[in-house]
């Protein structure tokens, strides 16, 4: 007779751990976590815990782990000890289904009671699943599901509370008064990683919210429209906003259709309609992912049925073939180039991130899922699989792929585990890299480092050679014809449908190349390598920002070239540069004409190492002296150090426009360049200048940057705001040298030297422009000041706005020494109790007078629209000067680091954090591409698909239609900001 099995209890979680991080501070870590025990030994919790740490110590390593790695997640477990225990006593799986059943709406009779709900299991569950995560108890595929039940629960509670509540006041009639959201036709579909079950850590959820007018359950009276946008705007607030308990998840609904024109629910019938004749390629890409996750299941599904003819052609005419193609290149590869830069590194949008595992999973169903339903499932490693299956893809493609993209899915976690932010960038420090090697468990930095280049590699490998003859198929389909006796009719028409607005000229300009018109294509090899590469390059023109301009920028820059032979078998032997090469020459007219001007800065384009760290100080310092020892006079000493700075901006230039670097990074390269070359012509001068004049008795000269250079946000159009700080022995003021100067004398004439020798026009142009305003006394005062000047003009006469701008104050030049007297100085000013009332009034009282002088009403105007960046500067200064008295720790050049340094301070509120953090992120990602690519401020409507692509690329949104929305929300939010913490609006 068979006996029953006895029913087996399954493992705690406490039992499975099996992994913990490494600790960068491990004195520190175990004191936090002895304190606490001590602070907690009298309560059952830690009873419980004493002795389970003494009996598991792997369990001990991992909360050891979140007391030194991640200051979010040890809040999380200490804040509650009972439910810390209760997790770890539990098996997680029972314990996330049994969470998720106990959010209800019966008996919920409040909004705020619905909201306490949907948090308590947020935290519970975000604790829960990072111990799981961390500890090794569960994979990656079942983290990712585990994140997404959460949201989905979350999102149907929700929405199942707001339609109860509707039908309790009349306004609903349920088919089913259980389950009103049943036949409600109120839909929610999520979408991104939610709707493919793989959502992050701590991740925005995507939604889109549509309603069925013909779902007749509305009372008599009601208008739809109305009722589902109120309806959906609560939803907004039950999922979003910050309360006692926290929040649940962050909401976007920006995927909409046309967000910027449409309220935040849509009615079925006008999103059908707007898809079936309007809708793009990115938009049938992002719905290979939607997912009803809320509301009417039913109707949910019958819509995406109902837009499968959308999602899925099963023929691809040619312009949706362009456009897919068009979306390949928003996210670069380029083959050949290795080297990538770990420090600071987006490894979700960079190179050989997880934007292109997913981009090369979802181009291959956008291509083929017409006709290979099984092609149409949501999930990564899933599809990989199908694809692999039916041969659409290697078995190797899919093996590094999928690892990778667990892998790299891993990493994201513990980023963004750290501190609950939807992060993706690696430290930019090799420091905290190495803490941050430490909490994801590995021994250092380095051996993370070789980890993750191994899988970025590989994806780039196989990303790149996604449709690499897709150029040439282009090209062919365009049928191009440039006959060296006269233009081609038929190719004129084409060259007007591709965008050229004057065909003719570019058809001329072509033939003159193939008929060797420039010196640089003499000789039948050249010729023939760039016959192959016209049908490649004219298409890639075409979608730049000014076509013709980027014809015309490529024949200067054929005229520029002595040998074009070795250039042109490079561009051919390596297609994907072309894009590249292409952008520059017609999104970025200052780029391009100095591609013309020094064409041989395109080697350190094709270098293996170009998109690997930018050059550190030491290594410019190097190149520059390198290249200056040669100058056999002044003039080509001036000359000399133009041509560095040029091609070195024109290099930060190409990685800001490729994607390859961040707004921050790119921020801080121009910022080193600069830095660079004020301390070699300060040294250079002085050198001079001492031949001329000598030197007076103690005499010390230091060079203060502020504003963007200060601040180490350059762009590619900065000015140098400059200060020059003297000091001498007082009782020696003369020089000693042939022609003798005195004492303030002397210094205001090696200033107007520094000056000249920065702004002088050359044969090879301006090095910068320099604005010496922000000098005690401005234009009144003289050009260079004493310390003791200095320091009693900022303790006694200074205004608000000068301190302000002191905030952002940095030594650039000097000796050791001299730079540590004037920071003390600096320090003790920004350091003085203030009034924070009466800094708040002087604030506002400038952000007006701005307001007046340069209008901020324009929403592109980034820097001076309402909302704009001067608003957030303007608070992060204000936080300095009236907080860094009794928090010193503040103080920071960089408005970024300000406002993170005073949300972890706590003196800035998690709702105006949330809001000014990504929102200084955007406006400065924004305004490094629109520095270089345009002379004056960006008009919508007349901006090119090219610069507009560039854009919406920079800001990883879709569309510039979602980002227009996403600029217009961001400075409503920002102003609102500022209202609240200034406490007035301007």
């Amino acid at each position: 007779m068979d006996l029953p099995s006895p029913e087996v209890t399954p493992a705690t979680l406490a039992e499975r751990i099996v992994t913990a991080p490494r600790l960068s501070g491990p004195e520190s870590a175990r004191a936090r976590l002895d304190g606490w025990l001590h602070e907690i030994a009298q309560t059952p919790a830690g009873t419980w815990l004493k002795q389970a740490l003494l009996e598991r110590p792997n369990l001990r390593a991992l909360l050891e782990g979140l007391a030194d790695g991640s200051s979010y997640l040890w809040e999380l477990a200490r804040a509650d000890p009972e439910r810390l225990v209760a997790l770890l006593d539990t098996d997680p799986e029972s314990r996330l289904e049994a969470l998720i059943a106990g959010v209800t709406t019966k008996g919920t009779v409040s909004d705020e009671e619905m909201m306490r709900q949907l948090r308590r299991m947020k935290a519970e569950g975000a604790l829960l699943i990072a111990l799981a995560d961390i500890g090794g108890v569960w994979p990656i595929t079942r983290v990712i599901a585990a994140l997404t039940e959460l949201a989905d629960a979350a999102v149907g509670a929700a929405v199942r509370y707001l339609l109860a509540d509707a039908a309790e006041r009349g306004r609903y009639h349920p088919v089913d008064p259980a389950r009103p959201e049943s036949g409600s036709g109120y839909i929610v579909l999520a979408m991104g990683k939610m709707g493919s079950g793989e959502l992050n850590y701590s991740s925005d959820i995507d939604l889109i919210v549509f309603y069925d007018t013909a779902a007749a359950t509305l009372a008599l009276g009601v208008e739809p429209s109305p009722f589902y946008v109120r309806l959906t705007q609560r939803l907004i607030k039950l999922l979003q906003e910050r309360t006692a308990d926290g929040y649940v998840f962050r909401t976007d609904l920006r995927l909409r259709p046309d967000p910027g024109s449409t309220q935040i629910a849509v009615s079925t019938a006008a999103a059908l309609d707007y898809y079936e004749s309007v809708g793009q390629n990115w938009e049938r890409a992002a719905m290979i992912k939607a997912r009803p996750c809320g509301g009417d299941i039913a109707a949910g599904e019958a819509l995406l049925r109902s837009l499968s003819p959308f999602i899925w052609r099963k023929y691809l005419d040619f312009a949706a073939v362009a456009n897919i193609h068009a979306m390949k290149r928003q996210i670069h590869a380029y083959r050949g180039h290795d080297e990538i830069a770990v420090e600071g590194h987006n490894i979700k949008l960079g190179r050989g991130g997880i934007r292109e595992i997913e981009f090369f999973v979802q181009t291959q169903q956008l291509v083929a899922g017409g006709r290979h339903p099984e092609l149409r499932g949501r999930r990564t490693l899933d599809m990989l699989e199908t694809l692999a299956e039916g041969e659409w893809i290697d078995p190797l493609a899919r093996r590094d792929l999928a690892a990778a993209y667990c892998f790299l899915r891993s990493v994201e976690h513990r980023l963004q585990m750290v501190a609950d932010e939807q992060t993706h960038q690696l430290p930019s420090d090799r420091e905290g890299l190495e803490r941050f090697a430490h909490f994801l468990g590995y021994e250092g930095r380095d051996a993370f480092a070789d980890a993750l280049l191994s899988h970025l590699r590989k994806v780039q490998q196989h990303y790149a050679t996604l449709f690499e003859s897709a150029p040439a198929q282009e090209a062919a389909q365009r049928g191009l014809n440039f006959p060296p006796e006269a233009d081609d009719r038929d190719t004129l028409e084409k060259l007007a449908g591709m965008g050229f607005k004057q065909p003719l000229e570019v058809s001329t300009l072509v033939r003159g190349w193939l008929a060797d018109n420039h010196r640089s294509l003499k000789g039948s090899a050249a010729r023939q390598q760039l016959s192959e590469l016209v049908p490649i390059l004219i298409p890639h023109f075409a979608r730049s920002s000014n076509p013709n301009g980027a014809a015309l920028a490529f024949d200067r820059f054929l005229g520029a070239l002595q040998a074009a032979g070795r250039l042109l078998s490079l561009l051919r032997q390596n297609p994907d540069l072309i894009s590249l090469f292409a952008l520059v020459l017609g999104t970025a007219p200052r780029l391009s004409d100095s591609l013309a001007q020094f064409p041989d800065v395109m080697d350190a384009v094709i270098d293996p190492s170009f998109f690997g760290a930018l050059p550190e100080e030491a290594e410019l310092a190097l190149g520059l002296n390198r290249s200056l020892q040669q100058a056999g006079s002044d003039e080509d000493f001036l000359d000399r150090i133009r041509i560095f700075a040029q091609e070195h901006m024109f290099l930060v230039g190409t990685r800001i426009l490729s994607g390859t670097v961040s707004a921050e990074q790119a921020g801080e390269a121009f910022a080193r360049l600069a830095d660079t070359l004020i301390r070699s012509l300060h040294r250079a001068i002085d050198a001079e200048f001492v031949k001329q004049h000598g030197r007076v008795r103690g005499q010390e000269t230091a060079i203060l940057a502020l504003g963007k250079l200060g601040g180490r946000e350059m762009t590619a159009t900065s000015d140098l705001d400059l200060i020059v700080i003297y000091d001498f022995d007082a009782n020696h003021p003369e020089s000693d040298g042939p022609r003798r100067l005195y004492g303030a004398q002397y210094f205001t004439r090696l200033t107007q030297r520094l000056i000249n020798a920065l702004t002088a026009q050359t044969n090879y142009g301006v090095l910068y422009q320099v604005d010496m305003r922000l000098r005690p006394s401005g234009r009144a005062g003289p050009l260079a000041t004493q310390l003791d000047g200095f320091a009693s003009y900022q303790e006694t006469e200074a205004w608000t706005w000068e301190h302000l701008a002191l905030t952002r104050a940095r030594v650039v030049s000097a000796s050791p020494a001299f730079a540590a007297r004037i920071e003390e100085v600096i320090r003790a000013v920004l350091m003085r109790p203030r009034d924070a009332r009466a800094v708040a009034g002087d604030v506002v009282e400038m952000r007006r007078a701005i307001a007046q002088e340069k209008g901020d009403d324009k929403r592109w105007d980034l820097k001076y629209a309402a909302g704009g960046l001067v608003d957030i500067e303007f608070i992060a200064q204000y936080l300095q000067l009236v907080h860094a008295a009794g928090a010193p720790e503040i103080l920071d050049t960089s408005t970024a680091r300000v406002l993170d340094k005073a949300w972890r301070l706590g003196l800035l509120s998690t709702q105006d954090a949330e809001v000014l953090r990504p929102a200084v992120r955007l406006y400065h990602d924004l305004t490094q591409v629109l520095r270089l690519c345009l002379p004056g401020l960006f008009d919508p409507k007349a901006a090119a698909p090219g610069l507009i692509g560039l854009l919406a690329r920079a800001a990883d949104v879709p569309d510039f239609a979602t980002l227009d929305a996403t600029v217009t929300e961001t400075e409503a939010k920002v102003r609102k900001s500022f209202e609240r913490i200034l406490g007035a609006a301007p």
